[in-house]
């Protein structure tokens, strides 16, 4: 469905290219903006309340995570092929001199294992990292305004099979599935598309979303709202933690529905004909397992993942998955009982962001300082009595992996399964379903908007590579089950070696590597270009042109300036994608690639010196000022809708 934007067009007209903000000018018409219809759907039975339904006449049952499931095999069949069109467009724009790319594709694709596979994932590090990973998903998707142009690489969304989120980059993800697979330019033009509070972040989650469009609710109807969502899931009888209020307050700036969606479940999405014919990634969640009082650290902690088919776990902890759409259900030894019933409806998708970022609970607390009702407060003080004040960042789950691999599952003995944040053993970019070696990911853009650099300096919050040291070191452990991972260097050398201010591959020089199907890693770390993005992670609520800023920079990171620092970055860019492919058919590498590869790939040296990391803007001359959004080289029309629809929501 097209929308009809005249008048907010013709407003836009009135506005000055200084108002606009810096993602790439628009040379697309207006009504190609899509509409935001929602992907997954309110398919829950009750509502927020998890509830009992008929099981279906295969009773679900977990699996052994010895193979991917049967659905995602029959679903890649679809998506792998869906890519070669998008990859061969792509790559045809990336200017790979002495290379083929219709001709190496079409011979590629009579063998879908020789086909280039790409995965996509974005860290977590709270609204920071959601919205510098909105930019870099802006920057990978050919649907943003201008992004096939030259020094640019849009199209990478479209090529890849699998896009994971952990924590703040599970909020970009989920939120853009949740609303249909829209793209990022799509929600930036929500203040003219009536999309309410949709990415709306001028109110904090401690007081709701502000009052227009489809949400309506003053700041205490809101906290009516969340208390019945979550009071009604305890009085069906299930354990609720503050990750219910935090998914639940999620919910209200991330799908675009009244009151937050609370029917909308994540299984859902695999009901959606987009999804289901493999015309979009498959979106993933990464959570930790962790049992109270335990410290995580990455060669302990149990990786879970929720897709829309299944979640569960590879470790050999759990091994085992578990059907996403009935995972309230009990299971035991891995079967569903007769005499017991299926449950649908607990995959709440703002559960499952919230799951992935209950980090965050905390601020939850916050309802105590301000003039939420006594009612709620009391509530928040009950679970907190019942789970200890120190588990606040716990997510409670009906176990499905009770006595199920009962020799090695820490859990096998307890129906609850206590979830946390993704990134709470270290790896704060959600790494381990996309380096499984049963998916065959050949490419990774690692999207880190960490906050590694010491607080209390200038150059807090920028992220120095912590992440990817803590997934190798995972990588070398028992735990990691046959994972495969590039080796990675020390955090002083990611910085005093500049790793962490320009985009690095990992993976590309080791044969042993290479012959074990070690995915290559393009690490794109946030960096300034032509905004400080490094924002708190505990920061809750931004004006539009701040929010709007570090998407720009983001998009600049991608890009890296749309090829003003280099212009060869689209090309190399190119070369990563191939280049694993071209290993396997045993095809000449282009000089070119050959270049890239000796200008990105890390050396293998280390320098492990004290380090000290204080970057400046790489493109000063085009500093957004988040007073008057002024910029330099962009004046992107789309943005100007932006604009122009906040003046029109006031008049």
């Amino acid at each position: 469905m097209k929308l009809d934007f005249y008048p907010v067009y013709f407003s836009a007209l009135l506005l000055s290219a200084a108002q606009a903000s810096a993602l790439p000018p628009s040379d697309h018409a207006v009504s190609d903006i899509l509409s935001l219809r929602e992907r997954a759907t309110p398919q829950a039975p009750d509502g927020y309340t998890p509830s009992k339904v008929d099981c279906p006449s295969d009773r679900p049952s977990i699996r052994s995570a010895s193979s991917l499931s049967s659905q995602e095999q029959s679903w890649l069949e679809k998506r792998r092929n869906n890519t070669v069109p998008a990859m061969k467009d792509l790559l045809g724009r990336l200017n790979i001199e002495g290379f083929d790319v219709d001709s190496y594709l079409d011979s590629a694709s009579q063998n879908i294992s020789a086909l280039p596979n790409i995965a996509i994932s974005f860290s977590g590090g709270g609204w920071r990292a959601m919205l510098n990973g909105a930019g870099n998903l802006a920057a990978f998707d050919n649907r943003t305004s201008n992004s096939t142009s030259s020094g640019h690489i849009g199209g990478v969304l479209q090529a890849a099979t699998y896009i994971v989120g952990l924590s703040g980059g599970n909020w970009l993800t989920g939120s853009i599935y949740t609303n249909n697979f829209t793209s990022v330019e799509d929600i930036m033009n929500c203040d003219s598309n009536n999309c309410g509070s949709l990415w709306d972040f001028r109110k904090s989650i401690v007081v709701g979303p502000d009052t227009s469009g489809i949400q309506l609710l003053s700041t205490a109807d809101y906290y009516t709202e969340l208390f019945d969502s979550v009071h009604g899931k305890a009085d069906a009888g299930y354990n609720t933690s503050l990750t219910d209020y935090w998914g639940r307050g999620l919910s209200y700036y991330l799908v675009n529905a009244s009151n937050g969606g609370p029917s909308f479940t994540w299984s859902s999405i695999a009901d959606d004909p987009d999804f289901a014919n493999g015309l979009a990634p498959m979106p993933i969640s990464v959570s930790d397992g962790r049992d109270p009082g335990e410290t995580l650290i990455p060669v302990n902690s149990t990786n879970f993942e929720f897709n829309p088919f299944e979640m569960g776990s590879w470790d050999p902890t759990i091994f085992g998955f578990a059907p996403t759409k009935y995972v309230g259900t009990r299971f035991s030894g891995g079967q569903v009982f007769q005499n017991e019933s299926c449950i649908a409806g607990f995959d709440n998708v703002g559960f499952i962001m919230g799951t992935s970022s209950s980090l965050f609970n905390q601020l939850i607390l916050n309802v105590n300082s301000t003039t939420a009702p006594q009612f709620l407060k009391t509530a928040i003080s009950s679970i907190l009595e019942d789970i200890g004040a120190d588990e606040n960042d716990i997510s409670d789950w009906i176990n499905p992996f009770y006595f199920w691999n009962n020799a090695s599952n820490p859990g096998a003995t307890s129906r609850r399964l206590t979830l946390v944040d993704g990134g709470e053993d270290g790896q704060n970019i959600g790494l381990s379903p996309i380096v499984e070696p049963r998916r065959n990911v050949d490419i990774i853009f690692a999207v880190d908007s960490s906050a590694d650099t010491p607080a209390g300096t200038i150059s807090q919050n920028w992220p120095n590579g912590t992440s990817l040291v803590a997934s190798y070191e995972r990588s070398q452990s028992d735990i990691a089950n046959g994972t495969r991972f590039p080796a990675v260097p020390d955090v002083n050398t990611f910085v005093n070696q500049g790793l962490n201010t320009r985009p690095t591959f990992f993976g590309c020089n080791d044969s042993a590597e290479i012959n074990a199907r070690t995915p290559l890693v393009i690490y794109i770390a946030n960096a300034p270009y032509v905004y400080n993005s490094n924002v708190s992670t505990f920061d809750l609520t931004y004006n539009t042109t701040e929010r709007n800023a570090i998407i720009t920079n983001g998009y600049d990171v991608a890009t890296m300036g749309n090829g003003t620092l280099d212009s060869q970055w689209p090309t190399c860019v190119g070369c990563a994608i191939i280049a694993r492919s071209l290993e396997r058919t045993g095809t000449t590498v282009p000089d070119v690639c050959q270049q890239c590869m000796k200008k990105y790939c890390w050396d293998g040296t280390t320098n492990s010196s004290d380090a000290v990391y204080n970057p400046s803007l790489k493109l000063q001359n085009e500093q957004i000022d988040v007073k008057s959004a002024a910029v330099g080289r962009h004046a992107p029309v789309w943005m100007a809708l932006v604009v122009s629809g906040v003046i029109m929501a006031f008049m």
